[in-house]
């Protein structure tokens, strides 16, 4: 098993890795971010951690395959993936290659550590009756869209096959944060 109090932080936001890592570092955890699976690759030959927090979409790559390499490290490591781009289908692969938990962004340091304390299912959960508004999905595909982009309007309006103004006018209404 790993090292107790060891994490290391997949992310290649890195304001939001140097955030999440000064975060855990203050709760007694040693901490290391790294910005994809090659730099990933590189820690674990020198660092076995107990920890890991994995963003879902890395530039260039999945999140999913750092799971996997996560999880083949060590089988016993305790993997939270946080996603701005919550579905079932990732939810269900992240469980599948390794993963305790999965977490919709915003997230804190408090609900990944509360997730990392949380591994056994709870039978009890409420099923939800409201499923997700067709609203909500369209806003979801548009900002997904608008990422893969770079925040392209003219470019993220053609790939939507919608006219740029009604892109810009939905997105005056629920602005990108």
């Amino acid at each position: 098993m790993a090292d107790d109090r060891i994490l290391v932080i997949v992310d290649d936001d890195a304001k939001f890795a140097a955030t999440l890592r000064r975060s855990f570092e203050r709760r007694g955890y040693e901490a290391h971010a790294t910005a994809g699976p090659e730099e990933l690759d590189a820690l674990l030959t020198t660092v076995s951690p107990a920890y890991a927090v994995v963003d879902l979409k890395l530039a260039g790559s999945s999140g999913l395959a750092c799971v996997q390499r996560l999880h083949a490290h060590d089988p016993d490591m305790l993997i939270v993936v946080l996603t701005g781009f919550a579905s079932i289908a990732t939810a269900v692969e992240a469980i599948k290659l390794g993963a305790c938990h999965y977490l919709a962004k915003p997230s804190n340091t408090d609900d990944i550590e509360a997730a990392f304390a949380r591994v056994e299912g709870d039978a009890e959960t409420p099923l939800t009756e409201r499923p997700t508004s067709i609203k909500t999905l369209e806003w979801e595909r548009i900002h997904e869209t608008l990422i893969e982009t770079e925040f392209n309007i003219s470019e993220t309006a053609r790939r939507l096959g919608m006219h740029r103004r009604t892109l810009a006018r939905k997105l005056e209404k629920r602005p990108v944060k």
